[in-house]
């Protein structure tokens, strides 16, 4: 199986220094020719958790250096959503005949691309991989985590099986026969703890130690399952139950609740979140496809999601410079939760 990785970025490089040790036939697309000639001298480097890994000599070009004489069985897209729905177009004339791309962004990415490019050539995935990029080319792997990956459609397919068994002899993937609910499993945390931390510049156990930090969070994470339900979405356990308790009696039990709250900390409640070391990098931040997704579906089914719209309209003019993240956020949110 002929492979291209685009981006190398924490986790596109972290993948592809494993899968180049494992012996894949990987090949590696930058964002530009001088991304591409710094990790071509540079190689890459992966520390931390799975042992110590080097790439010394790569194949790496930018990405408008592909021609068609390319042809790859998977593109694994690795590069931030915002920048996946503008390369997977330029990169879709690389496909062999039968191949797939394989977005692992959070959210709405892969089915966003399945509506626009096709649902044949597109395949559903995210990444609880944690790494980070301390150089171009040089990564720190922070977990054991995984890919998890399956069709849109749903059920199982001898193309997941196939890239399941390739991209596992470098990290470990697992196959899901619902992967869309997978993905939004991830989704609710995705717009609770870490847009949440971020905009108040905090862990989820920091913020979650105040009355007005746990209003928030169970505002927004339900607004989010609501909508999930609504699109007919049945969410897929992963590390916690995505269903708090008392949910379908609509009852709500608050002992067993807390205690699904706490599970939800003790995996996620240290984690710096991704979004705010976007703030602090100036960067664009995902969360157009985060709570963003959540608003949009929200608003075509008719549920209410005026928490994870708040929410995102905060995120952008943090990004645009007019705010900043600051632990009275939360207060300022909780104020709006009996609306």
């Amino acid at each position: 199986m002929q492979m291209l990785i685009v981006g190398i970025g924490a986790l596109g490089g972290t993948i592809a220094a494993r899968a180049l040790r494992a012996g894949l036939p990987v090949r590696l697309a930058a964002r530009n020719t001088e991304s591409a000639e710094v990790l071509r001298r540079s190689g890459l480097r992966v520390s931390g958790i799975g042992g110590e890994v080097r790439a010394d000599v790569i194949d790496i070009a930018a990405v408008e250096d592909y021609g068609k004489g390319d042809q790859f069985d998977l593109i694994l897209l690795a590069t931030k959503a915002q920048d996946t729905l503008e390369v997977a177009p330029r990169v879709l004339r690389l496909l062999a005949p039968g191949g797939v791309m394989l977005p692992i962004q959070n959210g709405g990415v892969a089915r966003v691309l399945a509506h626009g490019l096709g649902e044949d050539r597109i395949l559903g995935g995210f990444s609880n991989l944690g790494a980070t990029m301390v150089e171009p080319g040089v990564y720190e792997q922070k977990n054991a985590g995984h890919l998890v990956i399956g069709e849109l459609a749903g059920g199982v397919s001898e193309r997941i099986d196939r890239v399941a068994r390739t991209l596992g002899r470098a990290i470990e993937v697992k196959a899901s026969s619902n992967i869309t609910g997978a993905i939004w499993s991830k989704l609710l945390i995705n717009c609770s703890a870490t847009t949440l931390g971020a905009l108040c510049s905090q862990t989820m156990r920091q913020y979650m130690e105040t009355e007005a930090g746990r209003k928030v969070f169970r505002r927004t994470y339900e607004e989010a399952l609501s909508v999930a339900f609504a699109t007919g979405t049945r969410p897929e356990r992963l590390a916690v139950d995505p269903i708090p308790p008392g949910w379908a009696s609509n009852v709500a039990i608050e002992q067993r609740y807390e205690l699904w709250v706490e599970e939800i900390i003790a995996f996620y409640g240290d984690v710096k979140p991704s979004m705010l070391q976007d703030f602090e990098r100036g960067r664009k931040t995902e969360v157009d496809f985060i709570n963003g997704y959540v608003v949009t579906l929200g608003h075509a089914s008719g549920v209410p999601v005026h928490m994870n719209a708040t929410i995102t309209d905060l995120v952008h003019q943090i990004e645009l410079g007019v705010l900043q993240p600051t632990r009275d956020r939360m207060n300022d949110l909780a104020a709006q939760t009996a609306d």
